[in-house]
């Protein structure tokens, strides 16, 4: 791992990687939704604009062409707001792109808390709840800036239908060049050894797990740390196997606790190892406007509330 000083949206790697990729594949098309400029994909339509279109304010359109396209052999990336992606366009998504298996990247940014000063009606919570129900689909949430590149290259290269969340703020870069090697599509990465109990996080909450575990390791705690990035298919095995070994679980996600990671992490273990858990994120509430941090403060996605869900279990 580096030492965190870089910081880097996800939404801005996934610009990135867009280019590079295209070099790469000429069979890459990237659409929009009128937010290019936002979404980070104006720079993919400088240098390839014969592969690139812009669909207008109208999500539905959007996704219904971009199935279009990629039944067609294109391999297609697909981008809005999260909110407009997993909200408006939910319909299409599933019967156009999900129900045909179509080789359609749904890429949305701007997802959950940390949207910030756009407030409620931008902060999506359901996104991952939404998206993990669509048979087929494969649902991504990077924690940072290298994975997100890492995981959409991985994302491009397999065959089917994904959504991938991507975030508006700049977050911390842990992943150096060789730990990123050990992000793998649909395999959970331990990130930080730990025998008391296991936090497993997604998305931003990583680094917030992360920042957690060291507090804690100065109270005599000692924390292990799981990046579940791949939300479906789940990595069943790395999650039993931390439960197996430290017997407490804390999941830490930037979405509702209701059908995201909690519930998903909760779905496995209830039926294979049962375990006392605690879920940390957005407790059945709408969001306000107001700056990130604050945000996360406010609704209880910061490493001290990891930190209070991890002493909760232990009875400290």
């Amino acid at each position: 791992m580096t030492d965190i000083k870089e910081k880097m949206a996800t939404r801005q790697a996934y610009g990135q990687a867009l280019v590079e990729i295209g070099k790469e594949n000429p069979n890459l098309v990237v659409m929009d939704a009128d937010l290019s400029k936002s979404t980070m994909t104006a720079d993919f339509g400088k240098a390839y604009p014969d592969r690139f279109f812009n669909m207008g304010i109208a999500e539905q359109n959007l996704y219904g062409t971009a199935c279009g396209l990629a039944l067609s052999g294109k391999v297609v990336c697909a981008s809005t707001f999260a909110m407009f992606a997993a909200g408006r366009a939910f319909e299409i998504i599933r019967n156009s792109i999900g129900y045909t298996h179509a080789n359609v990247k749904v890429c949305a940014t701007h997802a959950g808390i940390t949207v910030g000063e756009d407030g409620a009606s931008h902060q999506t919570f359901e996104d991952i709840a939404l998206m993990r129900t669509i048979p087929g689909m494969t649902v991504v949430n990077p924690s940072d800036g290298a994975s997100a590149k890492a995981l959409l290259k991985q994302v491009i290269d397999m065959n089917g239908p994904a959504y991938v969340r991507l975030g508006r703020a700049a977050v911390p870069t842990f992943y150096d060049e060789e730990a990123v090697k050990n992000v793998k599509l649909g395999k959970g990465n331990l990130v930080r050894e730990g025998q008391d109990v296991t936090v497993i996080a997604t998305g931003i909450m990583v680094n917030e797990a992360m920042m957690a575990a060291e507090e804690l390791k100065a109270t005599g705690i000692d924390v292990r740390v799981i990046d579940i990035h791949t939300i479906k298919p789940l990595d069943e095995e790395i999650i039993i196997k931390a439960a197996t070994e430290t017997g407490l679980v804390v999941t830490a996600e930037e979405h509702s606790v209701i059908g995201g990671l909690g519930s998903a992490v909760a779905e496995v273990l209830s039926q294979n190892l049962p375990v006392k858990m605690a879920m940390v994120g957005q407790k059945d509430t709408f969001g306000e406007s107001g700056k990130p941090e604050e945000l996360k403060e406010k609704y209880g996605m910061t490493a001290r509330d990891i930190c209070k869900a991890v002493k909760g279990l232990l009875g400290k």
